[in-house]
């Protein structure tokens, strides 16, 4: 069997929330969703999948609650007047309402900016450099990480500070405030809805294979075609690093470049008085004064770096949310 899946006794609960739950079964971490799988309780038999841990990916390091079998099997009722699928045909499948079936989308973005990243360590900084008064912001989350939205503790503090005021959640993604089917409709309704501007990222993590068409990163490429497309206007955050051992992810990092080689002439926001690689151009040189301090108030990590082990690559994430900012002035 692929699943590896294993049966314990919940023993502790050591975070609680509607959307995301951390917990202990049989002295090992791991997460739940309660709004997929149900209310847990301490003293809850469970069933867990323990595979990424036991393969210590970078997903790993806590299991995920799989099945409640205490109070998990009552068969409740589907959400009402839902008729689409999330994670169609797997054993978790869920019918979920999606804004498509609420009413018509947008038919323009009439010039709303798109801030495309690749990696969700981004949308932080670019949540601060995006930073105004009344400005309305919607994140969109799109497949190539971690699929829940409700994974994400960046989002939840980012929607508590009034940085973020909602997410989508695109699939195969799941578990936003809402869904949507594509990226398409997923902008249509946020235009629809009267929002300022747009952050796409994936999930947390990052599906990666050290080759040049084979990551996550990718979605952003998805996000800049719709974006141009439906009359947007999609923003680049540069994937750019000074810190990071691997080589093809220093400097700008390979991702970044995958990216622009197939879309072209795209924005591509990047800071002011920081040196730039020849080949990147064209780009839109932005003034990111006070972007240190700006960042500073935000939990930023990296690959488990923070603003000053890596700082280059929030300036550049920064600047992104900066110029999208801009544009909504203009």
């Amino acid at each position: 069997m692929a699943l590896s899946l294993r049966r314990g006794t919940v023993s502790r609960i050591t975070e609680a929330t509607d959307e995301f739950v951390r917990l202990v079964v049989d002295g090992t971490p791991c997460i739940a969703y309660p709004r997929l799988t149900g209310a847990v309780e301490v003293g809850d038999e469970v069933i867990v999948n323990v595979q990424g841990r036991e393969l210590e990916l970078g997903s790993g390091g806590f299991d995920i609650l799989y099945v409640n079998l205490t109070r998990g099997l009552d068969g409740g009722p589907a959400l009402p007047d839902a008729h689409v699928m999330n994670l169609p045909y797997t054993p978790l499948q869920a019918a979920a309402r999606h804004v498509e079936e609420d009413g018509p989308l947008a038919d323009s973005l009439d010039g709303m900016p798109v801030v495309c990243c690749s990696l969700h360590s981004q949308v932080a900084p670019v949540s601060a450099g995006l930073r105004r008064h009344q400005l309305r912001a919607a994140y969109v989350q799109l497949g190539g990480g971690a699929l829940p939205v409700s994974l994400s503790d960046t989002v939840r503090d980012l929607k508590q500070w009034h940085l973020l005021e909602v997410a989508v959640a695109v699939s195969p993604c799941l578990d936003g405030d809402v869904q949507a089917v594509t990226c398409a409709s997923a902008l249509a309704w946020a235009a629809g809805q009267g929002f300022d501007a747009v952050i796409c990222a994936i999930g947390p993590g990052i599906v990666g294979t050290a080759s040049t068409l084979g990551h996550g990163g990718l979605a952003a490429m998805e996000a800049i075609h719709v974006a141009r497309a439906l009359g947007g206007v999609p923003v680049v955050a540069v994937r750019y690093s000074e810190a990071d051992a691997r080589e093809r992810h220093r400097g700008v990092s390979h991702h970044t470049r995958s990216i622009l080689e197939l879309c072209g002439g795209v924005r591509v926001a990047w800071p002011r008085g920081l040196r730039a690689p020849d080949w990147l151009t064209p780009r839109e040189e932005v003034d990111v004064e006070g972007w240190h301090e700006d960042c500073a108030r935000l939990p930023l990590s990296h690959m488990g770096r923070g603003l000053e082990d890596d700082p280059y690559f929030f300036m550049t994430a920064f600047a992104a949310g900066r110029y999208a900012r801009d544009l909504v002035a203009a």
